[in-house]
């Protein structure tokens, strides 16, 4: 927007004679930066009386239509809570966004330091050494692994958008700004505004192609280009006329780095062809596997390929129309330097969603304290985020003992650390004292913040988790039914916090046996994640997944495999092919085809998967015992009992090992052995096999349960295969006699 647009508000460019104030409580100072989507102001947060960066998106002339109105401001909102749930170092902290008199506004962490479109401009356009170009590179490529396993993909990574700050951290900006330019017709085929979905200098082909479908391979191009002008000084395309450079992106190979700067290293020159290349699946395939390079790099543990040799195409086919009115654009050029380091301390009070900042200490002299706990709030927070229960949770409680004896037990801060505490207690495995906590601070906020405030609602959801982990379905049942009704009465059916609420009802209705209402529902939620989060998006995913398990729950085989297999599919283009999320899908995948009789099939894929997370885990990993497992049963399927039996045993001896010799895993796999040496012949070893399994639960689960009882059945059938009919009677008529007995509920199998 131009300076002088909204005058009434923000005066002009360098500061307004009355700073205006933003929803009474962000003062606007000081115009610090304007880019393609609007300008970004220092303001003062008065509420926390912290220094924050303001960004005002412009409005679009479609603007005055009501109803285009409402949908900008929908999208707008979904995109900024989806920017706002980032929770990396990488990435800049989204405090809050709203609108604001027909205005648009997102407030960030103000940041200490220079985009690198300024770090370039500082150094004259020469490159950056090649210590911080690595270091930068490897940074942004962390970042993007973690926002691009979120499902999140940036659209628009450029110079500008890359902050590096004094401490040598590196930070991306504007991730969810880019998405929703592109949702509400930010590009000239919708708005003949001329301006373009990203930037010309740093899009990939795939952007520029009309068709072109654009996923997480678009971001690392883009890095790529960006690492090419760090590298060089230029980037890879750089000419004057816009056609020219979407022509280069799209038909032209770039000049090797090297060819422009021949000190720089092989591998280094190597790693950003790859990344420019014209295919996305020419490209390495995700993020991590970057850094990883990157990492490698830094240490000297790379080859040193050839450079590759220049070449160039001549354009084969027209750029799309919308394309003919691109201008190179300008950048978001700061009108001043940033200000000074604030180190104003946030943390959070959750681990799960989008999570509200601690307030900052008011004025006066517990001002010192407040801010100290507020970073030992924080510290607690990547403790836990690490794995770190114990700490974590041993240092929330200390906060939360501190801020209650100097804030008062009911104050949000107090009950924001109880509230971690009781999350790291789940961590912990310690969900009775999880669940007492979380009720406590369920009920507390909704003394203090309202029955309806999204923290109380927050506190209640995970306590309904808590429930459900410890087998109390019914009550879980009436709590997540009772947190629905409030979020749908304070955010609406489509917010992702209903949605989540929505998704962990349905499969709690799974847990009580309603297995037709658990899968509706969990279909309704699927296709509402998948309008407002995305096809691809790891929350929609997982819907569909639990989609998947509701089938398989009610023997619709041949549609649970579709819907395991779209899932598997989809995570691998999105996490990529070992993320735990995409291997969990081909396992289940593995499921169908056995039940559907296609054990060869399923022997293929689960032979894959035991390589895969044996790879990615270890071979005593639970995950690679179970694949293994599984695996075991296809090839008994297919005939090939001496190798099932193989399987089985080793299996066995590693959960024995690792999980213990009456671990419910351990047992199912030394019954496999018995299957095993039965279909073999081998009756008086099977016999040995199945009365040692029956003698274990019935020493762990009693000897009324129903798995016991199933073992003593199976010892039964085995008697009389060795022809003794009696002993075969009398144990069939004992356990007759005990399933007459009233039982406890079947123990889950673990295989």
């Amino acid at each position: 927007m131009a300076a002088g647009h909204h005058g009434d508000h923000h005066g002009q460019s360098g500061g307004a004679e009355q700073a205006a104030v933003i929803q009474g409580r962000y003062r606007l100072h000081e115009l610090i930066g304007r880019g393609g989507m609007g300008e970004v102001w220092l303001a003062l947060d008065e509420s926390l009386g912290r220094k924050v960066a303001v960004k005002c998106l412009k409005p679009l002339g479609q603007a005055r239509d009501a109803g285009f109105t409402r949908v900008l401001q929908e999208r707008f909102r979904r995109e900024a809570r989806v920017a706002a749930a980032l929770q990396h170092r990488g990435i800049t902290v989204v405090h809050d966004f709203g609108e604001h008199d027909g205005l648009l506004f997102l407030v960030m962490e103000l940041l200490d330091g220079r985009n690198l479109l300024q770090v370039l401009d500082d150094a004259q356009r020469h490159p950056l050494p090649v210590p911080d170009v690595i270091d930068i590179a490897e940074q942004v490529a962390d970042a993007l692994a973690y926002t691009h396993s979120q499902g999140i993909v940036h659209r628009d990574l450029k110079p500008a958008n890359i902050m590096r700050l004094t401490d040598g951290g590196v930070k991306i900006c504007d991730f969810g700004i880019a998405r929703l330019g592109h949702d509400i017709g930010f590009t000239s085929r919708l708005t003949g505004t001329g301006v373009a979905m990203g930037t010309p200098h740093y899009m990939s082909p795939e952007q520029i192609g009309a068709s072109g479908e654009v996923d997480h391979r678009s971001d690392l191009y883009s890095l790529g280009c960006v690492l090419y002008e760090l590298a060089t000084g230029a980037p890879p395309f750089d000419l004057g006329d816009t056609w020219a450079i979407l022509v280069g992106h799209r038909d032209t190979a770039p000049d090797p780095p090297r060819a422009r700067r021949p000190e720089l290293p092989a591998e280094l020159d190597r790693l950003i062809l790859d990344l420019l290349a014209k295919a996305p699946d020419d490209r390495p395939q995700d993020a991590a596997g970057v850094c990883g390079r990157l990492k490698a790099l830094r240490g000297g543990g790379l080859p040193h390929p050839p450079p590759a040799v220049p070449g160039g195409a001549v354009p084969t086919a027209e750029l799309p129309g919308w394309a003919q009115y691109l201008t190179t654009g300008t950048a978001a050029v700061p009108l001043r330097p940033v200000p000074a380091p604030h180190h104003e301390l946030t943390g959070a009070w959750s681990t799960r969603g989008v999570r509200p900042p601690v307030p900052g200490p008011p004025p006066g002299p517990a001002a010192g304290v407040q801010a100290e706990l507020a970073g030992r709030h924080a510290e607690a927070i990547d403790l836990a985020r690490a794995g770190k229960w114990r700490q974590a949770h041993d240092l929330h409680a200390a906060v939360a003992a501190a801020r209650e004896n100097m804030l008062g037990a009911e104050h949000p801060d107090t009950l924001g650390s109880c509230y971690e505490t009781a999350y790291c207690l789940t961590g912990l495995g310690r969900t009775e004292e999880a669940l007492r906590l979380y009720a406590y601070v369920g009920e507390a906020r909704g003394r203090v913040l309202g029955p309806d405030h999204h923290d109380t609602l927050a506190a209640r959801h995970e306590a309904a988790y808590a429930l459900g982990v410890l087998g109390r379905h019914e009550e879980a049942h009436r709590e997540y039914a009772d947190v629905l009704a409030a979020r749908l009465r304070a955010s609406g059916p489509d917010d992702p916090d209903t949605l989540q609420c929505r998704h962990n009802l349905a499969y709690n209705l799974g847990c009580l046996g309603r297995t037709e209402e658990a899968y509706a529902l969990a279909a309704e939620v699927a296709e509402a994640r998948t309008r407002v989060l995305g096809a691809d998006h790891p929350q929609t995913l997982t819907t569909l997944f639990e989609v998947g398990h509701m089938l398989g729950k009610a023997r619709r085989w041949p549609e649970a495999l579709d819907v395991y297999q779209d899932v598997a599919a989809a995570r691998g283009r999105v996490l990529g092919p070992d993320h735990p999320d995409t291997l969990a899908a081909r396992y289940e995948t593995g499921i169908c085809l056995g039940r559907l009789g296609r054990s060869a099939e399923a022997r293929a894929l689960y032979e894959s998967l035991v390589e895969a997370r044996t790879r990615t885990a270890g071979s005593t990993d639970p995950e690679t015992l179970r694949a293994r497992h599984a695996l075991g049963v296809n090839l008994g399927r297919l005939g090939d009992w001496e190798r099932a039996l193989v399987e089985a045993r080793d299996v066995a001896a590693v959960r024995a090992r690792v999980l213990g010799p009456f671990h419910p895993d351990t047992l199912v796999s030394k019954r496999e052995i018995a299957v095993a040496l039965g279909w073999l012949g081998r009756w008086s070893s099977a016999l040995a096999v199945y009365h040692e399994v029956a003698d274990a639960r019935e020493q762990v689960l009693g000897a009324d349960h129903p798995d016991t009882l199933a073992s003593r059945s199976d010892e039964a059938q085995c008697l009389r295969r060795l022809g003794r009919t009696a002993e075969a009677q009398a144990l069939d008529e004992r356990v007759a006699a005990r399933r007459d007995a009233p039982s406890p509920p079947p123990l889950p199998s673990g295989g």
